[in-house]
């Protein structure tokens, strides 16, 4: 194999191992990124070849040489069009004036308007690319022109300096608003996000509540019976309590179970949620003395506010266990035209309360229920050393 094939085959097998490694879109990156390389190198050579073209054809026989040189330097002036745009139209006028280079005169004139837009060197520029179309050199030759030459000169004029200027204001119109647009993006992006992290804050948040709820009151009461196991000296009683325990330990486990596969699946939570309905047997269940009243609830309840409700007895009821054990608890649910009103309050406890832990969420996650569906809720000692808690939810769904 020759030098010349052995070069070929490594740098096909280098380009196949390196589109590999990078995969399509790498290799897309790379195209693009060559191609905004080699784009404005392309549009720089292809506008002074242009140019220069345009002096070959109207250039006579027997022209000047200056002429003939300021109009070639003002055709490779083109090649600094894009880092010193005034300083080019500058350098376009003498070959210009003197000599044949109006084409290149309007391409720096016009990359100015781009990158300048309404700067007074735009100004300036189009004011001297007018005026070497307007005048003719020699100057002699300018003074024999009739008026009617100087006006068409002058239109003339207007039209060459004019038509470069608007089109580089349309092309800086057109990159600003391109720039605008990926501004817009990048802050609706940004707004997407806050967006997406406040909706996963207030998952996270209604959850925490959702499995406090469930699992504290039942917890409350598993270490409740255990106490009571551990103190019965009657071995029917003990098996009773463990029966019991039993039972509360695998009802919590199914509740924990639902809402670990609400949090692995994704779906949000729209089963059948514990409501006004289930306060009987919540009371009946609690092992504390209650008195329930409840008078004028309407007859349909949005989800949401049974929900609720039933959440703030229960939370109440498990706060009365734990750190308020034989005293006794009132509950009044009244229905008040478009509100619903919920009074949970206990006397001052009968025995010193066992130590449970406690982190305060309940009432925080109570709180947090009525602010999201529009109600109050607030709590307070009672003179007799007992607690009493307030949570008003509006009824309209």
């Amino acid at each position: 194999m020759s030098t010349e094939g052995l070069s070929i085959g490594i740098a096909v097998g280098g380009a196949k191992t390196a589109e590999r490694t990078s995969g399509r879109h790498g290799a897309r990156w790379e195209v693009l990124t060559r191609r905004a390389t080699w784009a404005p190198l392309a549009l720089d050579a292809a506008a002074i070849l242009l140019a220069a073209l345009d002096v070959w054809l109207v250039i006579p026989e027997k022209a000047e040489p200056y002429s003939i040189y300021l109009s070639a330097f003002a055709c490779l002036a083109l090649a600094a069009r894009r880092w010193l745009p005034f300083a080019v139209v500058l350098g376009t006028v003498p070959g210009f004036l003197t000599g044949w280079s109006q084409l290149a005169a309007m391409i720096a004139l016009g990359m100015l308007a781009t990158r300048r837009q309404t700067h007074w060197q735009v100004w300036v520029g189009a004011a001297l690319v007018w005026a070497c179309r307007f005048i003719q050199w020699p100057l002699s030759d300018f003074a024999q022109l009739s008026w009617r030459e100087h006006v068409l000169d002058a239109i003339y004029g207007v039209l060459v300096a004019g038509m470069p200027i608007a089109i580089g204001l349309l092309i800086g119109a057109r990159a600003q608003l391109a720039q605008k647009l990926v501004e817009l993006a990048a802050s609706r992006d940004r707004e997407q996000q806050l967006r997406d992290d406040a909706v996963r804050a207030e998952e996270r948040a209604r959850l925490a509540r959702e499995m406090h709820d469930v699992v504290s009151h039942d917890i409350t009461l598993i270490a409740m019976q255990a106490g009571v196991l551990a103190a019965a000296g009657d071995p029917a009683n003990a098996q009773q309590t463990a029966q019991v325990i039993r039972q509360l330990s695998t009802r919590t486990l199914e509740e924990l179970r639902s809402l670990v596969g609400v949090l692995r699946s994704g779906a949000p939570d729209d089963g059948p949620h514990p409501g006004i309905g289930e306060l009987d047997q919540l009371v009946r269940g609690c092992e504390v003395p209650v008195q329930l009243t409840v008078d004028s609830v309407p007859d349909q309840l949005p989800a949401k506010v049974s929900a609720a409700a039933y959440r703030t007895v229960q939370e109440c009821l498990t706060n009365v266990r734990k750190h308020a054990p034989g005293a006794r608890a009132k509950i009044v649910i009244l229905g008040d035209g478009d509100r619903l009103n919920i009074e949970v309050s206990n006397d001052g406890p009968s025995r010193p309360a066992t130590p449970l832990p406690s982190g305060g969420h309940g009432l925080t996650g109570l709180a947090e229920r009525a602010r999201l569906l529009g109600g109050s809720f607030e709590t307070a000692p009672t003179s007799d050393g007992g607690f009493r808690v307030r949570a008003t939810y509006p009824v309209k769904s």
